[in-house]
């Protein structure tokens, strides 16, 4: 099972392009793939702040997720739990939150970020 990070949601909603090409065999497959509902609020904060322009509003993104069968995952607090755990190698909270979400869940992270494979519990692919 997989879980997207929010760079990767976006870039499958908008520019497939920028995806690596593990990550469009992955999104074009038959393993479960997830998108944690972390992303949806970092989406609406930067959409907010001006810093990411994305014209999908939340339930457009919500209707893709749907139609492309991307699975929902939403917060437990035991994710916040593991966030308390994990070293500061990663300051963003958005991206704490998700790679909290991969390592409970044993769901290997999609992501292009070269800051997430330094946490020791989090399978990452890209």
């Amino acid at each position: 099972m997989y879980l997207l990070d929010t760079c990767t949601f976006i870039w499958s909603v908008q520019n497939a392009s920028k995806l690596s090409q593990k990550a469009k065999e992955i999104l074009a497959g038959n393993d479960p793939v997830y998108v944690s509902k972390a992303t949806f609020w970092e989406i609406a904060v930067k959409k907010t702040t001006g810093k990411l322009n994305i014209r999908q509003n939340t339930f457009e993104l919500e209707e893709i997720c749907l139609e492309e069968d991307i699975y929902i995952l939403p917060l437990k607090l035991r994710y916040f739990e593991r966030i308390q755990k994990m070293p500061l190698i990663h300051r963003d909270p958005f991206d704490r939150i998700i790679i909290a979400s991969a390592i409970e869940e044993g769901y290997t992270l999609l992501t292009s970020d070269e800051i997430i494979p330094q946490y020791d519990d989090v399978k990452t692919l890209w």
